[in-house]
């Protein structure tokens, strides 16, 4: 029995490269929706193994139209950094999906998996649009099955430069003097890509089983402190590359407003199905370091 075809948004981001990965290795057949200027580097190994199609170039139907696309895997997203405006990240993460769905729903496509976050709605724009598409995929799961997979905050090699962890390595690998931080006693939920990729990969291979809509928490169920988890970060670094000169200087920065001291994962539904957390914390640090460096 063949696997079913895949539309991926958002392939040549960070989860969205190593999900085509895995797609492909796993046998799927992929087309994936990227822009004419999308940077490729994720992906430039895989690119001759799919068919992609330029948003920007053409029309979102174009693709459903050439290809039987039976599953939608929907990464793509605009977190709303570097000042970025209100319609911007609306136009990515809740007008792009919604487009995407109804396209969808109009080919007779069989199941939509989604990518959402667990932050709060209302604690900014990004979080707010995403649940945003969340409550219109909701009102369409009589039309298209519907898998919402929530996570909480992943990491590992190839990440976008601009986010937390990346930074830190960035920081680290130019021997800053200091990294200012907050008091760190904030606790997160850290999971490696690998363990993300392998929760997108058992609901696909589960989706018979499942209702028109079901929500899952991709997390490892374990959060530690965001101090703790840095100083792991320097120490990881240390023990591969050697003595930094960089201090870390916790309490330097306030809390961000509205912050959440803590994050708790419930993983069990998504355990019922099969799947665990495989990669510990310090083997995710070195995995990280060793592939960024």
């Amino acid at each position: 029995m063949s696997k079913p075809t895949v539309l991926l948004t958002g392939a040549t981001g960070f989860l969205g490269s190593y999900l085509l990965e895995a797609l492909l290795r796993n046998g799927h057949k992929v087309a994936i929706l990227k822009r004419s200027t999308s940077n490729l580097w994720r992906i430039k190994h895989l690119i001759d193994q799919v068919t992609s199609y330029d948003v920007d170039m053409q029309p979102l139907e174009v693709a459903f139209e050439q290809q039987h696309i039976d599953v939608v895997i929907h990464t793509a997203c605009h977190y709303g950094r570097n000042g970025s405006s209100t319609s911007e990240i609306v136009e990515t993460n809740l007008v792009f999906g919604l487009k995407i769905l109804e396209t969808a729903v109009n080919h007779k496509v069989t199941t939509f998996i989604n990518t959402d976050s667990l932050l709060p709605r209302n604690l900014n724009t990004y979080s707010l649009s995403k649940k945003q598409l969340v409550d219109w995929l909701k009102q369409h799961s009589s039309k298209i099955q519907v898998i919402n997979l929530k996570l909480e905050h992943m990491y590992g090699p190839k990440d976008d430069s601009t986010k937390f962890i990346a930074s830190l390595v960035t920081q680290l690998k130019e021997n800053a003097p200091e990294i200012k931080l907050t008091s760190g006693v904030q606790r997160r939920d850290f999971i490696y890509i690998d363990d993300v990729v392998s929760a997108f990969l058992i609901v696909l291979k589960k989706s018979k089983d499942l209702p028109e809509f079901s929500e899952f928490e991709v997390g490892t169920g374990e959060s530690t402190e965001i101090k703790t988890f840095v100083e792991n970060l320097k120490w990881v670094f240390e023990k591969l590359y050697g003595k930094t000169t960089t201090q870390l200087n916790f309490g330097a920065i306030p809390y961000r407003e509205g912050e959440i001291m803590e994050f708790k994962v419930d993983n069990q539904a998504l355990r019922q199905l099969g799947w665990n957390s495989q990669v510990l914390l310090q083997q995710g640090l070195e995995h990280s370091l060793k592939e960024s460096l």
